[in-house]
């Protein structure tokens, strides 16, 4: 097998890598708040009902901006139903998620769990069935001091300082039939721009994410956007995109591969947003907000066959090696278009398809809490371009494929190179699950050891590093962790091959057996 070649160069930049790339997502959704992180009834609760062994977990993933309430469920859902005391609430009928809601969990408890945990605090708005002005009382009573309305009832509640929330979205996947209150392009734009042009009198400060196209796969991808963006203008900041993925045929090498579609689906809508700044001819250019990923596919229809109880267990999925590598390519696809995506946002944090998983007072770390933790703690500094040299196959979907996956952020004095390997077909076409995965990792250990160079260029000529003989990866049931560092010319390169880590090779079949307290965290 040939070698490959990772070659970067200081001055060969990308943009600086916007830390609200590491955020996350929390609705009302499934056993995602209730039952999640808000669960009065826990031996683990606070004295606010959020659980602590899980805000200890979610820490450590050091997460920015967390987007909230919604979401599908965000287009039927009226804010004031859950501020004030919690006796006033009213339980309320919930048509997205086909549930009830109790509204014990609203925007004062979401406030404070986000300051608690140092979270952006990112709110979506109702324009499915809500009113623009409904969306600017509620930027009122977040935002503005006493003295008004919204605000003293904000202060009577509680809270008598503004909340200061700066992003809010302007509805959820309005492109989606399956959205209440979906309409076409033309006439969301209407609605969005009333509701902008009233939130931001209201605070001039906040930044606007328009409802964009909720996937590649829509009939109006990319002409949705451009109407939209189009006709907000000046009054929309970011235009979101949403991404699901999966490998339903166990399919390995293929699944990875998504990742050059991932790429796709950025450049497409930069390019829309790219196109209608200069048919504008406006000096405003619209960023991306990716606020929707992560892999879900094997509980994708519970929403219509689960129990309707409250909460339900809906989207729970449980996540294994492959997953964990896949959660690196988004990381790395978003690394690599620093100057583009600025926001991105994992759907969901605890539970609903999330890398943390409670079952009464067990709490399990999936697979893909543990790239997401390497990645966040190592995410300051500009992005480099890497170009990658070296052996690829043919992925039934995207087409050729690179063997290695690559991004790399420059920080202080401190360079993070960020390696994932592709699909093997040898390794992956036959036996169980848990028989590839044992395979795959394999394979990818033997081409991390053997295979790979790095080559980190200065203004003085390039540097060739030694043969990478360290790779990481997490065992079932304990980990694994090396390093090969070496110091080149002040700089410390740090080489994180993320090709074999990964939370487990095994998909978690019995939570119940699932260790507790929190396992110990991979080393440095």
């Amino acid at each position: 097998m040939a070698t490959t070649t990772v070659t970067l160069h200081t001055d060969f930049q990308a943009g600086e890598v916007d830390p609200r790339i590491f955020g996350g997502f929390i609705e009302h959704l499934g056993r995602g708040i209730y039952e999640g992180i808000y669960d009065p009834t826990s031996r683990f609760a606070d004295e606010n009902g959020f659980r602590q062994d899980v805000m200890a977990a979610l820490r450590r993933l050091r997460m920015t901006a967390m987007r909230y309430p919604g979401g599908n469920f965000v287009s039927g859902y009226h804010w004031e139903d859950g501020v004030g005391p919690r006796s006033g609430r009213p339980t309320t009928l919930e048509m997205a998620w086909q549930t009830i809601e109790p509204n014990t969990f609203g925007t004062d408890e979401f406030m404070k769990l986000a300051g608690m945990q140092g979270w952006t605090p990112m709110v979506a708005v109702n324009l499915g069935t809500g009113s623009p002005e409904e969306a600017r009382n509620w930027v009122e009573y977040c935002n503005a001091p006493s003295g008004t309305k919204y605000a003293d009832r904000r202060k009577q509640n509680g809270q008598a300082a503004p909340y200061g929330v700066k992003l809010w979205c302007l509805g959820n996947e309005m492109d989606g039939p399956w959205q209440t209150g979906h309409v076409p392009a033309e006439h969301y734009a209407i609605r969005a721009q009333q509701a902008a042009k009233m939130m931001r009198d209201t605070d001039p400060s906040i930044e606007l994410v328009a409802s964009g196209s909720s996937g590649n796969g829509m009939p109006t991808y990319v002409e949705w956007d451009r109407q939209v963006l189009e006709y907000l203008g000046n009054f929309a900041d970011y235009v979101s995109l949403h991404r699901y993925v999966g490998d339903p045929q166990g399919d390995t090498a293929n699944f990875l591969a998504v990742t050059a579609s991932i790429d796709q689906q950025i450049e497409d809508i930069d390019a829309v947003c790219r196109v209608v700044q200069a048919k504008t001819r406006s000096k405003k250019r619209h960023y991306l907000a990716f606020d929707e990923w992560n892999i879900w596919y094997r509980t994708w229809d519970s929403i219509n066959t689960a129990p309707k109880e409250f909460p339900r267990r809906v989207n729970e999925e449980k996540y294994n090696l492959e997953d964990a590598l896949m959660t690196a390519g988004f990381f790395n696809s978003f690394i690599r278009h620093a100057s583009m995506v600025k926001i991105a946002n994992l759907a969901q944090v605890v539970n609903v398809g999330a890398p943390i998983y409670v079952e009464g007072d067990r709490l399990v770390l999936q697979a893909n809490f543990f790239p997401f933790e390497m990645y966040a703690k190592r995410r300051e500094g500009v992005s480099l371009w890497p170009v990658v040299k070296g052996p690829g196959y043919e992925a039934r979907d995207t087409g050729y494929t690179q063997m290695i996956d690559a991004s790399a952020i420059l920080g202080d004095e401190r360079l993070h190179l960020y390696l994932r390997c592709g699909g093997n077909r040898q390794a992956d076409d036959e036996g169980t699950d848990d028989q590839r995965a044992d395979k795959y990792r394999e394979s990818l250990a033997d081409y991390a050891a053997s295979h790979l160079r790095a080559q980190y260029r200065t203004g003085t000529g390039a540097i060739v590093l030694r043969r990478i003989t360290a790779f990481s990866w997490l065992m079932p049931g304990r980990v694994v962790f090396l390093q090969d560092p070496t110091h080149m010319n002040t700089f410390f390169i740090q080489l994180n091959t993320l090709c074999t880590h990964a939370g487990s090779a095994h998909p978690l079949e019995d939570p119940s057996k699932a260790p507790h307290p929190l396992p110990a965290q991979p080393g440095e």
